[in-house]
């Protein structure tokens, strides 16, 4: 199927200024196409629209809007095996992980449909005489939705879905780098019973259309998902018209495994959740905290399983880990790599360019040892196929180690001992925790984010979306006097 390479841009798809090319990471021989980069004048056009468009879609009936979202999140499971090879092609997750992207996306319009007949609101009576009350739950306006590349349709679905279901108009930035996605997404909404430029897609560099989005006083809301150095920035250009903030930013996510832990589930897990799609999550595990009773096996039997791992084009079969997303992620990795050498970790497998039948940005899983918590790499996020072992003497140290970063999205402990596994569920100062589970892998109907730099505002996902993408209102309503 062919799809469009424009923006879409008060209810019509539109060229752009100037085109950038978009190639497979896979095979880099392989053109997907051009694809069009907004302009300033359109921007402002198509937040002029959103307004518009905002005010019609929150007026239409629940049931209505139930039927467009519904409609939306079955067409994309019925095309995930479609929509999750091309977003495969472009962003480099091996096919089988792009075609569940896709399908859970679908989830998320389906499950937010549901929230449109659920929006009850609360009655209450006044401490006067007389009065009764309404509290409600009212559309924000519109939201700028800002998503990154390593998960460009599922990311971009969990903040429209519920910003349409909750009444909102969205304009929406996809990363540059997996333009070919969002335009896909972008076509399946547009064909809805939807008003003109509820909405819009406009490509561009952050610099220039996501920064011009989100100084925009014409934008009530910015989600967004990326860097820490991004986020604040956008913190900061938003605070100054009082919009409205939803940040998920970086990680450096961790998984001890205690002396008790079951080796093998405890390896598997780690090769899971640090080199599943290239290591490129938000929720990867990079910091693999290991009690020094069992550090030697738990190495061992992972460097056995990295070196085993099937690194390759991302839609051949049995493709367990794909390219990176583009050269600069690469070299980005590398640098990593040569930094860990410095700190002194000591590579036991992988981190190295892989030369493949098709030319393209491969690399293997890597595996450190000999690291503490205090080197570089252990506190900034690599987002590459990386892992760092970090022995420790026991589980209050591995519990200190965990919580000792400014991040705090996901932690997770591998252990057979339940009040062990207690105790760090309510000591582990992260958003997310997970017991005896990769820390990669969250479900759609309950809430997601983090702490410290890891996230700002409200949660995403589930019911707690409504505390972002809509507002209270409290009615007083006189009922007179009897007569």
């Amino acid at each position: 199927m062919e799809y469009s390479n424009l923006n879409f841009i008060a209810g019509e798809w539109t060229a752009g200024a100037n085109e950038i090319e978009n190639r497979n990471p896979s095979d880099l021989i392989d053109l997907i196409g051009m694809f069009a980069q907004v302009n300033s004048d359109q921007l402002e056009a198509t937040l002029d629209q959103a307004r518009f468009a905002q005010a019609e879609w929150a007026a239409y009936g629940i049931e209505r809007k139930y039927n467009v979202l519904m409609a939306i999140g079955t067409e994309m499971m019925a095309r995930a095996e479609e929509l999750g090879t091309l977003l495969s092609r472009e962003e480099g997750k091996p096919l089988a992980e792009g075609k569940g992207e896709i399908y859970r996306a679908g989830q998320f319009f389906t499950y937010y449909a549901a929230e449109t007949l659920r929006q009850m609101g609360e009655t209450a009576d006044s401490v006067r005489e007389g009065f009764e009350i309404d509290v409600r739950r009212e559309a924000v306006g519109v939201v700028a939705v800002i998503s990154p590349w390593n998960f460009p349709t599922a990311t971009a679905s969990w903040k429209i879905a519920p910003a349409l279901a909750y009444g909102n108009a969205v304009v929406w930035k996809p990363a540059n780098v997996t333009p070919a996605s969002a335009v896909a997404l972008v076509e399946i909404i547009a064909r809805q019973d939807i008003p003109k430029g509820l909405i819009s897609l406009v490509m561009g560099a952050g610099r220039s259309v996501g920064q011009r989005l989100v100084e925009s006083p014409k934008v009530d809301a910015i989600s967004f998902t990326g860097s820490v150095e991004i986020g604040k920035g956008i913190v900061s250009a938003a605070v100054k018209n009082l919009t409205r903030v939803q940040m998920e930013m970086g990680s450096k996510n961790a998984l001890a495994v205690m002396d008790d832990a079951d080796i093998d589930l405890a390896v598997s897990l780690a090769l899971i959740g640090a080199f599943g799609g290239s290591g490129q999550k938000c929720t990867a595990s990079s910091r693999l905290i290991v009690h020094q009773g069992v550090h030697d096996q738990f190495v061992d039997k992972l460097v056995a399983g990295a070196k085993a791992m099937k690194v390759g084009h991302a839609l051949e079969a049995g493709t367990q880990i794909g390219p990176v997303v583009s050269e600069q992620q690469l070299s980005e990795n590398m640098a990593y790599v040569e930094l860990a050498a410095k700190e002194g970790a000591e590579l036991l497998c992988g981190g190295k360019r892989l030369e493949m039948a098709t030319d393209g940005h491969y690399m293997s899983p890597g595996v450190f040892v000999g690291t503490n918590n205090d080197m570089r790499i252990n506190r900034e996020e690599m987002f590459a196929p990386l892992a760092c072992v970090i022995p420790v003497a026991g589980y209050d140290e591995a519990l200190h180690v965990v919580n000792d970063t400014n991040f705090g999205l996901v932690s997770g402990i591998v252990t057979t001992n339940l009040a062990r596994a207690a105790n760090f569920r309510r000591n582990a100062k992260t958003g997310c925790v997970m017991v005896n589970l990769p820390t990669a892998g969250t479900d759609y109907h309950v809430p997601f984010g983090g702490r410290g730099d890891s996230s700002y505002g409200p949660r995403e996902q589930g019911t707690y979306a409504a505390e972002f993408y809509t507002i209270v209102k409290t009615s007083y309503i006189s009922s007179g006097q009897p007569s």
